[in-house]
């Protein structure tokens, strides 16, 4: 436990270090939110979000690519000096996911890049084609789990262990689209999502702790310090914003972490705010499609709340507690199970 705590530290200090020249790079490269019309995927204007998000242009978005460089890093630096037992296949699915999704992500950042008040776009690819391109990301890494890791079962309390066989491919995969999406969903207040994410990765590391699983304690601990310094500038007002790049990147490596667990509901739990966030979008989502009207004024569920007159901190510091409750609500169903 001293080295899982030392690592944060390390990750923590390294991160926070870098941050600030890092945040002037982006400025440099003009790597900042614009103001502009955004649009839902049904491509109509949204202009309840613009209303309250539109005086954040100007704040530098891409905290994810920090995050995954120093994290990535240091993980193969620790595997290779520390003494632990390292599964080799586990590390792969840890860094593939991690950095695949988050390459994807910064595809769409790049598109983001603003020149004097213009938006530059590189190459197009529609919301419908980046969800596949998910999808291929995800089948590949549930495949490492079935055919290498041996995972074709899935745990769930009162029920016990499920063998599913093949199927675990499409049921990972599943899980991976919907907690990458989830995150990036609930990415819309300052602070949100990363601080979301240091809850659940804490849950987690608290069960990797019971497992004995040090490959895996390693990895959470580098990526908790590494959110944590991102978070002191991430919090209302923010410096600087994770941006597609962290928040696809973030949201796999938190499936897949609760994937290697085993503890597939106690995942639902610890990342319940996620799954509320992204509950509320699609049933909105659902609504406009089939219903032709939308069941809620806003969403997704923070945006809702912006809606009625909650301040951006307010729903923030309560969505930590609420987080916090579900936290110890996965790991009391964990530690049961």
């Amino acid at each position: 436990m001293a080295t899982i705590l030392g690592l944060s530290i390390l990750s923590f200090f390294i991160t926070g270090i870098l941050l600030i020249p890092f945040i002037d790079f982006l400025y440099k490269i003009k790597l900042q939110r614009a103001k502009q019309k955004t649009r839902d995927i049904f491509n109509q204007h949204t202009p309840t979000f613009d209303k309250y998000h539109n005086w954040k242009a100007g704040t530098p978005f891409g905290g994810g690519i920090l995050i995954i460089v120093v994290v990535s890093v240091l993980t193969l630096w620790a595997y290779g000096i520390l003494d632990v037992q390292v599964k080799g296949w586990q590390a792969f699915v840890l860094l593939f996911s991690f950095i695949s999704f988050g390459l994807l992500g910064l595809y769409d950042d790049l598109k983001k890049i603003v020149n004097h008040g213009k938006q530059t776009v590189f190459f197009g690819l529609r919301f419908r084609h980046k969800f596949i391109i998910q999808w291929v990301l995800a089948l590949i890494i549930a495949s490492v789990f079935y055919y290498q890791l041996g995972y074709t079962f899935i745990h769930i309390q009162a029920l016990g262990t499920i063998a599913i066989g093949v199927l675990f491919i499409p049921f990972a995969a599943f899980v991976i689209v919907s907690f990458v999406n989830a995150f990036n969903i609930a990415d819309g207040l300052d602070g949100l999502a990363s601080g979301l994410c240091l809850i659940s990765l804490a849950a987690f590391l608290a069960i990797t702790s019971t497992q004995l699983d040090q490959s895996l304690g390693i990895f959470i601990s580098l990526l908790l310090g590494s959110i944590a310094a991102f978070l002191y500038f991430n919090i209302y007002k923010a410096r600087i914003i994770l941006g597609d790049v962290g928040s696809l990147s973030l949201g796999a490596a938190l499936a897949v972490t609760g994937l290697l667990t085993g503890k597939v509901l106690a995942l639902g739990l610890i990342g319940g705010v996620f799954v509320l966030e992204a509950g509320s979008s699609l049933l909105q989502i659902l609504s406009k499609k089939y219903l032709g009207r939308r069941i809620f004024p806003a969403a997704p569920l923070h945006l809702y709340l912006q809606k009625r007159g909650w301040e951006e901190p307010k729903i923030v510091m309560r969505a930590w507690l609420v987080g916090a409750f579900f936290a110890l609500l996965g790991l009391y169903i964990a530690y049961i199970s």
